[in-house]
């Protein structure tokens, strides 16, 4: 919709108010948001779950019973059939307690993580779509979305129509500096740090909230916290210990995944369909049809899916490394921050506190290349 705005800017359709920019903006991702939330929980998931090395710690501990704390638990705890409880411990490994609430039998206890080690990790996108709407039901694959609604009024407002107004206003300083080729590209990523900067405490309630696979228990006939709650008062201790700075944590590398992907997104969009619709224009005879077909609709929406497709798919390959710092670090738990860190370590780095070279290289040395590219399909499909 706001692609038929600026065909009309350029096929002499006459102009497109700001009003009606806005308004295909929003109504637009509205219902994107809407179909692509359970790809967008799947992403978040693949991204943040923990690696293989964190269960080999598990088992170690469980074998040596160094977890004597959870030999008191009440017995009604249940997660499965297997597991009374899966804990997760200050080394983000999990730990099952399998026995009754006076001790715990470690070799139970590691068939019982493993069980539920294969359940809660996500081999592909496909897999983390089933395993999700078996076991927490399909509700919790829109998880999210209504921060996600929330999100989508100002940020597509100010980015769809700050990219309009930066590239074809005829004051934008843009138009005057930069060569006609790379408007779309600096347009698109000017547009991108200006919304992404404004919503960025929104995205990160969103992201802990997608993240989350907390099953809210009643303790004491209590009526359970949900999971929406549970986040919000998360996200609020977290003002409280590390200031109101701390909702824009993981900014940085919201802006070195989103800058660059408008930048090519937009740049790639209209090379490829100018490339498209000049096609077109080249295997028709005749200059008036020809005309008159490019500014036809179907030919513009035609034009406009497939460029959007090509283009995003390779925007959202190159910085899903990015990505995938992003959400590590925007769902740091409360095990992670400084009140529970361990006093060994208490005054050490955390690798989500390093600079964004300094991070993505951790992850790529601690689980490959194929660390950095987790969620990758999830997101070209987004």
């Amino acid at each position: 919709m706001v692609v038929s705005s600026r065909t009309g800017r350029g096929g002499g359709n006459g102009d497109v108010s700001a009003g009606q920019r806005m308004l295909s903006a929003v109504s637009g991702s509205l219902l994107t948001s809407v179909l692509v939330t359970p790809l967008d929980v799947v992403r978040v998931r693949l991204q943040s779950q923990p690696t293989s090395s964190a269960v080999r710690n598990f088992s170690a501990a469980a074998s040596s019973q160094s977890l004597p704390q959870f030999a008191n638990l009440p017995p009604n705890l249940g997660v499965t059939a297997c597991c009374r409880e899966v804990f997760w411990v200050s080394n983000n490994a999990q730990f099952c307690v399998a026995g009754g609430p006076a001790a715990v039998a470690a070799s139970a206890s590691a068939d019982c993580a493993v069980e539920e080690t294969q359940r809660r990790t996500f081999t592909s996108t496909l897999d983390g779509l089933r395993k999700i709407a078996r076991h927490e039901g399909i509700s919790t694959l829109w998880r999210g979305l209504s921060p996600t609604l929330v999100m989508a009024v100002p940020a597509n407002v100010i980015y769809f129509t700050g990219y309009d107004s930066l590239r074809y206003s005829p004051r934008s300083p843009i138009k005057r500096h930069v060569p006609e080729a790379y408007t779309p590209l600096v347009a698109g990523s000017l547009a991108r740090i200006c919304a992404a900067t404004v919503i960025s405490p929104v995205e990160m309630f969103r992201t802990r909230l997608q993240a989350s696979t907390h099953n809210p228990q009643s303790t004491n006939g209590a009526r359970p916290s949900g999971v929406f709650i549970t986040t919000f008062r998360g996200l609020r201790e977290l003002v409280h210990l590390q200031g109101y700075t701390s909702l824009w944590r993981g900014l940085t590398l919201t802006l070195w995944r989103d800058v660059p992907f408008s930048g090519v997104y937009w740049w790639g969009y209209e090379v490829v369909r100018n490339h498209l619709a000049g096609m077109r224009l080249r295997h028709t005879a005749d200059a008036a049809i020809s005309s008159r077909d490019h500014q036809n609709p179907t030919s513009t929406f035609t034009d406009s899916f497939i460029a959007g497709g090509i283009s995003g798919t390779f925007a959202s390959i190159i910085t899903t490394p990015f990505d995938v710092g992003k959400t590590r670090r925007q769902v740091v738990l409360h095990h992670n921050d400084a009140t529970n860190i361990p006093d060994d370590i208490k005054g050490a780095l955390r690798p989500e506190e390093r600079s964004m070279p300094r991070f993505l290289l951790h992850i790529w040395r601690e689980e490959g290349v194929a660390g950095l590219w987790r969620g990758w399909a999830a997101r070209c499909l987004k």
